[in-house]
């Protein structure tokens, strides 16, 4: 009893944080503004410029400038505490906003689309998980896209959260509510043209990502030919309901990778809550999937705290990201004498395969391709 109060306050504490909507009044000295474009079935909030909590059956579509800090640790989304005034130079801020059509939106994915580099026309779209306030999310998308580097153009999806540690099951219908606006928002990505789009969801979000995906499979929308990835973090999602998931959908698209982490105390209290002894994020190795065509990426030497974001919020893991963003670019170059070595346990199980990163000090560093690249990899444990 004495545990599960602790996950309780540990996942109380990790969550309670809400964040209050700051505006710059123009640009400061060492920060750096990164336009957010937001689909969102949230309600609009008649006291704020921003949606509030509650759901709206209408998409709304807007574009939101971030001012982002310099001096911060990679992964930290600074915001003033006690309600403290805001500064621009330490913490995270808006610079703008502005509600779209959604040709306006459709046009303007088109135009960010064009100012890449051909080969990284690329759309990326992150779903925020359980108890997220708006705004978190589109400081959380910015400060992926800016510490991650992820090439291509980065976008948000943000469901009607309502922002509440003890209102799971709310946010779990809402999670549901919220696919067919996704799907809409897909169908506004897909007409602009990018190379593919890739979807990457945390916590809940992964719920609706997956119940999107059926969606789509099973009403055979073209949409979904035009997902590229799937990227699960820390998936607050019933391992059975996923498989069941998955053989609705069919073909999954490639790649799709699963970030776990043994440490993830959130998913640990959620497990608890619904009677299991794990969540899809936290499984203890790749044998509840076994047989589906996935890539488990297991982060748990990086866990920290509650342990729920790591592959966003952790240092060196994010570090080690990069690194293999590098191997990327080097193999793309046909350059793969000049690949950096890195900390890996690789395994295979039926066509799943498992990726156990390791922080450069405590293994043996190897050889290994970044996580979109190891389709068809052979069997390699250390």
């Amino acid at each position: 009893m004495r545990h599960l109060l602790f996950l309780v306050l540990t996942f109380l504490a990790a969550c309670a944080v809400r964040e209050q909507v700051d505006f710059v009044e123009g640009p400061a000295a060492g920060t750096l503004w990164r336009p957010v474009l937001v689909a969102t079935t949230r309600a609009p909030d008649p006291n704020q410029a921003v949606p509030g909590w509650g759901r709206s059956f209408d998409v709304a579509y807007g574009r939101y400038t971030v001012s982002i800090p310099s001096g911060r640790d990679l992964g930290e989304i600074p915001r003033p505490r006690d309600r403290r005034p805001a500064e621009a130079e330490h913490h995270f801020m808006l610079a703008d906003s502005q509600l779209l059509s959604a040709s306006a939106f459709q046009n303007a994915v088109r135009a960010n689309l064009a100012q890449q580099p051909p080969n990284e026309r690329e759309a990326v779209i992150f779903v925020h998980g359980f108890n997220t306030a708006f705004i978190e999310g589109v400081y959380r998308t910015a400060q992926l896209a800016n510490d991650l580097q992820i090439p291509g153009v980065m976008m948000h999806y943000s469901w009607p959260s309502l922002g509440a540690p003890l209102a799971y099951a709310h946010d779990r219908d809402s999670a549901l509510f919220a696919r067919d606006g996704l799907i809409e928002m897909l169908q506004q990505v897909r007409a602009a043209g990018p190379r593919r789009i890739i979807l990457m969801a945390h916590s809940m979000g992964s719920h609706l990502v997956m119940e999107t995906l059926r969606q789509l499979a099973i009403t055979n929308d073209p949409a979904m030919a035009s997902i590229g990835g799937v990227f699960l973090i820390s998936p607050d999602v019933d391992v059975q309901l996923f498989r069941q998931q998955v053989e609705s959908i069919g073909t999954l698209p490639e790649p799709f990778v699963i970030i776990t982490s043994q440490r993830d105390r959130v998913l640990t209290l959620s497990a608890r809550l619904t009677g299991q002894t794990s969540r899809l994020g936290n499984i203890p190795d790749a044998t509840p999937v076994e047989g589906l065509d996935v890539t488990l990426i297991d982060v748990s030497a990086f866990g920290q705290g509650a342990g729920h974001f790591t592959v966003g919020s952790s240092p060196a893991l994010i570090g080690l990201l990069d690194q293999m963003q590098a191997v990327n670019s080097a193999l793309s170059d046909e350059a793969a004498g000049s690949l950096p070595l890195l900390p890996a346990t690789i395994l295979t199980l039926q066509n799943t395969t498992q990726v156990i990163l390791r922080p450069l000090t405590e293994t043996r560093p190897r050889r290994i391709l970044p996580w979109w690249l190891q389709r068809g990899m052979s069997t390699d444990t250390e």
